[in-house]
Parts: structure tokens; sequence; C-alpha cells
């Protein structure tokens, strides 16, 4: 049995996880929590006390957050080669995408998502800034290099792509061509289709399981 647990939901940022798990060829089992039921029960608690999916538990640790997960996972499989080397120029890239994406153009779309007011009178005091300042940042950076980083894929690659997919969906940002032409790439790798076939066959499952 494998000591790599993923805890997820098939309609979520697990998602995100799972890619990255088949990217690095992981042995890992799958705990599916429901929205509002055992997501929020104690066991879980106990695992993240958000109680909000996707966690790991690698051993005795535990990693909550899809950027962190993602960055622990590159460094625990170093022979997949997903984040440049700790003296490489291109690190200081990938931390800061990682923690882009988690931060400012997440915090963004929600707020475009959800209505919240983003203007004049408040950006200089909330952490991402106007939306419009998040997508024209990453079509800049997007339209220099084929990865997020530059000439490598990385596992800032699976959260960027993932991310954007999600918001084009949702139309909270502009199908640019940039944008497309990225995700439409990345999510043809082998890693990505399988762990997208995955999911869907979950969500298929609890979809069955539920009447």
């Amino acid at each position: 049995m494998s000591d790599l647990t993923l805890y997820t939901h098939p309609m979520s940022r697990g998602r995100v996880v799972r890619w990255m798990l088949e990217e690095v060829g992981a042995d890992y089992t799958v705990k599916t929590l429901e929205f509002g039921g055992d997501m929020k029960g104690p066991e879980y608690l106990a695992i993240n006390p958000m109680g909000k999916v996707p966690a790991i538990k690698h051993g005795d640790v535990v990693v909550t957050e899809v950027a962190a997960i993602c960055a622990y996972l590159a460094d625990q499989f170093p022979e997949k080669n997903l984040a440049p080397g700790l003296r490489s120029p291109e690190r200081g890239s990938y931390y800061r995408w990682l923690f882009f994406m988690a931060g400012p153009f997440e915090m963004a779309t929600s707020a475009k998502a959800y209505g919240w007011r983003i203007d004049s009178d408040n950006e200089q005091s909330v952490g991402c800034g106007p939306i419009d300042a998040s997508i024209e940042t990453l079509e800049q950076a997007l339209a220099k290099t084929p990865y997020i980083c530059g000439e490598q894929f990385t596992a800032a690659d699976v959260l960027v792509s993932s991310y954007l997919w999600w918001e084009m969906m949702q139309e909270n940002i502009p199908r640019l061509d940039v944008f497309r032409e990225y995700t439409n790439r990345l999510e043809s790798r082998p890693a990505a289709k399988r762990a997208n076939a995955l999911d869907d066959e979950l969500a298929e499952r609890l979809k069955v399981a539920a009447g």
C-alpha cells in the first residue's frame, strides 16, 4: 500500500494535484470526501482543520494548499525534473509564479466571480490589485517562452495551466490566444489526460452512487 494519500473530490482543486501526482508517477491512494459531509468530519479535520480539499499525507507529512502540494511533490521526486535547480536563475521565476497564482491571481478572479469591489479606492490595500493587471501580467509572461519559467515544464505550469483553464471556462478572464494555446498544449500532456480521465470516472461513480 502506498504511503502517499490524496484527499480530494473530483470537482475540486484536487484535480490539479491529481495531475501533479500523475506527472511524478507516484503510487498513491485516493480518499474521496464529500463537500459538507465527511470533509467537515473530525477524521479529516485532523488532517486539514480548514475542512477543504485537496490535501496529501506522505508518510507522517501532511501538506495542504494546491501550490504547496505541487512544490512539495516536485521536490520529493527530483528525478522528474519538475522544478528548476536550487541555484538556477529560473528558481526565482518558479517561486514567483507559484505564489502569484495562489495569491494575486486567485484572489482577483474570485473578486470578479463574486462581485467583490476592487477599484482605485482600495487596490493599494488588497493583495491582488485589479484583475486586468493579473491578466496582463500572465499574458506578457506566456508570450515570451513556451513555459511559465522559460524552456522547462515545471510544477508551476501545472498550477498556471489549471487555473487559466478554469477561469476561462467560467468566463472570469478572456480567452486570449496565448492562454488557449498554452492550456491546450499542456492539457494534452499524457499525465494531464490520465488525471482528467481518472477524475471524470470518479465523478461519474459518485453521481451514480448518489442516485
